[in-house]
């Protein structure tokens, strides 16, 4: 064979591999396009009336929504070496052994005697019973935090209950628009099989319509504002966080991002959703303050990217800002969202709390909890593994 026929001949097998190789890609393109619902997982983009509101808010400027102090995110040139100790550090971060997931069906059949109780559902999903109301938080009943049911960080133990096997519900809260905070499943069955409302940041509203949430059940709330269920008389606060948004790469901080504080005629709580550490937290604790539980996030942590999320050491700090009685921790335990072993935030606080005078409350997966009345244990640490 001449040279110029050998050339010829490498340059159809290059181009035919290269054809094959595009194929593929766009088939495995579609495949992982198909399996966020089309694109509908990705949510909606606000407009009309609701994004003229938006803009009158004074955490918004130009397009997106800001933080009250100037927040960024982890620098591109610390990226490598956050990586570098993601691959050498030797973190356990997904379980070796089973987590226990309680089953809290049979408690939930009557109301608790104190007038407050916490089932913590796994990440940042909580049912809140107080003085009569019954809250459900940031509900992620999913395989994976993730747009995608085949990619995306997939889940440590099962959801302790099914939603439909729920109790009746006076309100959904929703912190912020991330997928390990905002599930489009989860809410879509929610809203197909239950009559509740939905409360929410400035924003959230149109994912929540395009998952087919009427309207008249969708509530939206800047910084300060609140509402009260009319059943119980508890109050919802939408509270400042220090945080970001979006869920489609190129929709950052297109919606608001919150905590909630809610306020009954006996008990008070608070819910940090995600957030860094900022002076907001003495402001809601000088106004609404003291609580007689907060739940504040402590996990996917790392010093990078510490302006967005608090960590064991600076919830402990903000717990008494708010002036917190006791302290649930929660964002930990179910998904691998970061580079520490997934006990480090547990084992952490387990240490620090004490030294600092701080009562944690800590609950199994599905365990409903009197705060005061229920004692529990660090159930992590007899578990024979990470």
């Amino acid at each position: 064979m001449s040279e110029v026929k050998k050339g010829r001949s490498w340059k159809r097998i290059l181009g035919r591999g290269f054809l094959a190789l595009t194929g593929i890609g766009v088939v495995g393109g579609l495949v992982v396009f198909a399996s966020t619902g089309w694109g509908e997982a990705l949510g909606a983009a606000p407009e009309g009336k609701r994004l003229d509101r938006m803009k009158a808010s004074k955490q918004h400027e130009g397009d997106k929504f800001v933080n009250a102090v100037e927040t960024g995110m982890m620098k591109v040139s610390d990226s490598p070496a956050v990586i570098l100790e993601g691959l050498t550090n030797g973190a356990v971060r997904t379980p070796t052994v089973e987590i226990p997931v309680l089953s809290p069906a049979q408690k939930l059949e009557s109301p608790p005697e104190s007038g407050l109780r916490v089932t913590w559902m796994g990440h940042s999903s909580l049912l809140i019973e107080i003085d009569g109301a019954r809250i459900l938080t940031d509900p992620v009943w999913g395989e994976r935090a993730s747009p995608s049911t085949l990619l995306g960080p997939s889940r440590f133990h099962e959801t302790p209950i099914a939603l439909e096997a729920l109790p009746k519900l006076d309100a959904i809260i929703i912190s912020h628009d991330h997928y390990d905070h905002l599930d489009m499943p989860s809410i879509k069955q929610l809203a197909g099989t239950t009559d509740v409302h939905f409360y929410m940041p400035l924003g959230i509203g149109a994912h929540m319509e395009r998952w087919g949430v009427p309207a008249d059940r969708i509530h939206e709330f800047d910084w300060w504002e609140k509402t009260t269920l009319e059943a119980s008389g508890v109050e919802l606060v939408s509270t400042p966080s220090r945080h970001f948004s979006g869920r489609a790469g190129i929709d950052k901080d297109r919606t608001l991002w919150t905590s909630w504080t809610i306020l009954g005629p006996e008990h008070r709580v608070y819910f940090s959703g995600d957030t860094g550490f900022s002076q907001h937290f003495q402001e809601i604790g000088d106004k609404y303050g003291p609580f007689d539980l907060t739940m504040l996030e402590v996990g996917a942590f790392h010093e990078a990217w510490g302006n967005i999320h608090l960590g064991p050491h600076k919830a402990l700090e903000a717990h008494q800002m708010l002036g917190g009685k006791r302290m649930l921790p929660v964002h930990w335990g179910t998904f691998d969202l970061a580079i520490h072993s997934w006990t480090d935030p547990a084992r952490t606080l387990a240490q620090v709390a004490p030294e600092k005078g701080i009562e944690l409350v800590t609950p199994r997966v599905g365990e409903p909890v009197e705060p005061g009345e229920t004692e529990t244990a660090f159930w992590w640490e007899s578990l024979g593994g990470e």
